[in-house]
């Protein structure tokens, strides 16, 4: 489904310092986001810098499959012509959002109003996802979807017409709000959320850039239902969540020094930025600047010794994504690491405290699992590795195990790295580019 294949394995090995200067492909969270709402507002959207990630384009054709005319052009711009809020049409078959737990959950908000029968399904992974969080608040509002235990995939929506609602969320989900929020469009009214903490505010952003109407207070957002949504023009920030790796390896590896280009700084997702600087990273934001609504900046990020820290609970929603790659920055540092009260890294792509505690185990880390995080004593000296590791199928757990392969005294051989496919296709050759020693074995 894109232009760069991801191999299965793939083998990485100490070599020389990373240098030089890449863009970052466009923000995950960013772009599902400007395709749902380019089809949900009147006129044409285009968007520049769209990421073309598996998980995007599972978006993409689901709303083909509903009606919307959705076209690539040769220079990667998309061009979406919106159908408005009543436009969508009822899928002929079902919607498969592959491992986009995005996907699924915002899509159910939109679908869960929409006048007719829908389907979403995903892979065996995305099957395993906690979905009763989306499905409790949209069945307050009167949504129908049926579902197996625990709110788990494939969902099943027959939509209809839903009441506002003004819900207390007891998590901090940017996908519990959207869902609620692209429900309420279609809703008479207005409905909220109110969150434990402050999630991603990538919808209420957009929304606004729309024409619909937002009132932010505190930890609330409120949308009012009914609002004419206009086609816009879009350029897609670089994801921070990408440019995580590569920043991570630059601050590990000696000599290096990169300059990461565009990459978006939204406030509720710089999160690792600032751990990462707590540990002593030496990370500069140059030439800030404003790019479809959301901040972005140049980071300029130099080899720099690493001191553990405990990560203050208010950070970690707005580091939800980047936690893999921070463990092993932690396993790295001088003296020890300490994340709790983080239990929703077990319910990602893979249960990722798991997976990275495991992984990084077998590459001789000195990793504590907790049932809500972590304990990590860093060994700055470097790891042992010479080991093949799996990455449970989890795209960013495969990356940052290659990534902690890069400071292991013998090569590291990741298994099951195709899914690395979804988020960052070109992670290989932007790595290897960088000087990384990134092979297929």
């Amino acid at each position: 489904m894109s232009n760069h294949a991801s191999p299965d394995r793939l083998t990485a090995t100490a070599g020389g310092a990373l240098r030089g200067s890449i863009a970052l492909p466009g923000d995950k969270s960013i772009s599902h986001r400007a395709i749902i709402l380019g089809a949900l507002a009147e006129g044409e959207t285009t968007v520049h810098h769209l990421l073309e990630g598996e998980d995007v384009l599972r978006t993409v054709a689901a709303f083909r499959a509903m009606g919307v005319d959705i076209q690539r052009d040769p220079n990667g711009i998309y061009r979406i012509q919106g159908v408005g809020l009543d436009g969508l049409r009822e899928p002929d078959d079902v919607l498969d959002m592959g491992n986009s737990g995005t996907a699924m959950r915002l899509l159910a908000g939109v679908l869960a109003s929409q006048p007719f029968f829908s389907i979403l399904t995903g892979d065996a992974s995305l099957r395993q996802r906690p979905m009763g969080r989306i499905v409790a608040p949209l069945s307050q509002m009167g949504a129908r979807i049926l579902s197996r235990a625990q709110g788990r995939a494939p969902l099943v929506i027959q939509g209809t017409e839903l009441i506002p609602l003004d819900y207390q969320s007891p998590v901090a989900s940017a996908q519990v709000k959207s869902a609620i929020l692209l429900a309420a469009l279609n809703t008479a009214g207005g409905s909220s959320v109110q969150e434990p903490e402050q999630s991603r505010d990538h919808t209420e952003r957009m929304l606004t850039a729309f024409g619909a109407e937002v009132e932010r207070e505190g930890l609330r957002v409120r949308v009012e239902g009914w609002p004419t949504l206009t086609g816009q023009l879009l350029a897609v920030p670089g994801d921070i969540s990408s440019a995580a790796f590569p920043l991570v390896a630059a601050l590990l590896v000696p000599g290096s020094d990169l300059l990461l280009q565009g990459v978006g700084m939204n406030p509720t997702r710089v999160g690792l930025l600032e751990l990462l600087a707590a540990m002593g990273g030496s990370i500069e934001a140059l030439n800030p600047r404003q790019q479809g609504g959301e901040p972005i900046a140049d980071l300029r990020v130099k080899h720099s010794a690493l001191r553990g820290i405990t990560v203050p609970p208010e950070l970690i929603p707005r580091a939800i994504d980047e936690f893999p790659i921070f463990f092993v920055a932690a396993a790295l540092a001088e003296g020890e690491t300490v994340l709790t009260g983080a239990a929703e890294l077990r319910v990602k792509e893979s249960d990722r405290i798991h997976a990275m505690a495991v992984g990084l185990a077998a590459l001789g880390a000195r990793v504590t699992e907790q049932a809500d995080g972590v304990r990590i004593v860093g060994q700055p000296d470097g790891l042992a590795g010479g080991v093949t590791v799996d990455s449970f199928t989890d795209h960013r757990v495969a990356m940052s195990l290659l990534v902690a392969g890069l400071c292991c005294r013998a090569p590291v051989t990741v298994e099951r790295c195709a899914n690395i496919q979804t988020s960052f296709p070109a992670f290989l050759d932007k790595m290897t580019g960088l000087g990384a020693s990134l092979t297929v074995p």
